[in-house]
């Protein structure tokens, strides 16, 4: 269990202004060794921040981030046993995919022929076997990322960062390397900190996840738990669809798939009449929008049924799947 676990990254009170935006306001953190965190959060929350503070590339105006028990915070990013994987890969575009990767340890003074060896290992992790003699621009975007991951990891970090390394990536390439690259952390037992703005890949690739909003965290904790047990409004609303119900003079929260709707019969403790009003196709589902007898607007996602524009419908639920925030 993580409770367990080694702590690898300690972050403690870390803060950092730009001008008098302050971006990332007295954050707490412990990373666990061996996870895949995730740090969560529109644009401006302050999740890429504190990343790139764990790496070196900006340094905090106050705080402490423990590296192995030892403050790194106002050390180099050479200095630190962390590497970092950005969206853009910057691999060098007049070397070969080999030499790319080893260049990590030529820098170090590593000797060739140990450098090859470790360069070939990483590209199998990544299955990109006998690609060692291309060059980036003969590579899909796809391959340049595996790439690039192969080039952070060829170093044997402590941990790797990943700064939204998927967004050049079309969805179904995007989605394909989520289940490789959480595959892949599980391989090397390597702690990833990935930061992402798209709360489903957050919620497929995390053992964990941490939702920023203005420079804070406002909720820490395993998928489901981010999911099913909001602790606040902004977390109900950014991660996933929400329903806010009047029920008996309170409003209730609700996801719209535990939302049953049918012509007649109910299941559930919880019901309510309404008339469906749009009905969204989505592929395997269909988006109900229905006009409650309360008043509100009720979403439900269910498999693709018979129901019409304009019919008299029953919606139910187990008032077990609500919850209050």
């Amino acid at each position: 269990m993580l409770e367990t676990a080694t702590v690898t990254v300690s972050i403690r009170n870390l803060s950092r202004s730009f001008g008098q935006v302050k971006a990332v306001d007295g954050v707490d953190l412990d990373i666990f060794s061996g996870e895949f965190l995730t740090l969560l959060g529109p644009s401006g929350s302050g999740k890429t921040t504190v990343l790139r503070m764990i790496a070196g590339f900006e340094k905090p105006d106050s705080g402490s981030i423990y590296l192995g028990g030892k403050d790194v915070a106002q050390l180099p990013p050479y200095e630190r046993d962390v590497n970092t994987v950005f969206q853009d890969y910057a691999l060098f575009p007049h070397m070969d995919v080999l030499s790319n990767i080893e260049y990590g340890l030529r820098v170090q003074g590593v000797e060739k022929s140990q450098r090859k060896s470790r360069a070939e290992k990483a590209l199998a992790q990544v299955r990109l076997e006998g690609f060692g003699d291309r060059k980036p621009a003969q590579l899909s975007g796809g391959q340049r990322q595996r790439v690039a991951l192969a080039r952070a990891l060829v170093n044997k970090p402590s941990v790797l960062l990943l700064d939204e390394p998927l967004g050049a990536l079309d969805l179904k390439l995007r989605e394909q390397m989520q289940i490789e690259l959480k595959e892949l952390q599980r391989e090397v037992e390597i702690t990833f900190v990935f930061v992402t703005h798209d709360q489903e890949e957050a919620l497929t690739m995390s053992d964990r996840i941490a939702v920023f909003n203005h420079g804070k965290i406002e909720q820490l904790g395993t998928p489901r738990e981010i999911y099913e047990n909001p602790l606040s409004p902004f977390v109900s609303e950014f991660v996933g669809q929400t329903n806010r119900i009047t029920l008996a003079g309170k409003q209730i929260n609700l996801r719209p798939e535990f939302v049953t709707i049918s012509k007649s019969s109910k299941s559930g403790d919880r019901s309510m009449s309404g008339v469906l009003r749009d009905a969204i196709f989505v592929g395997a589902s269909t988006r109900y929008l229905v006009d409650a007898e309360n008043g509100d607007t009720i979403v439900s996602t269910r498999p693709i049924g018979e129901i019409q524009v304009g019919d008299q419908v029953q919606l139910s639920w187990e008032s077990k799947k609500e919850f209050l925030v």
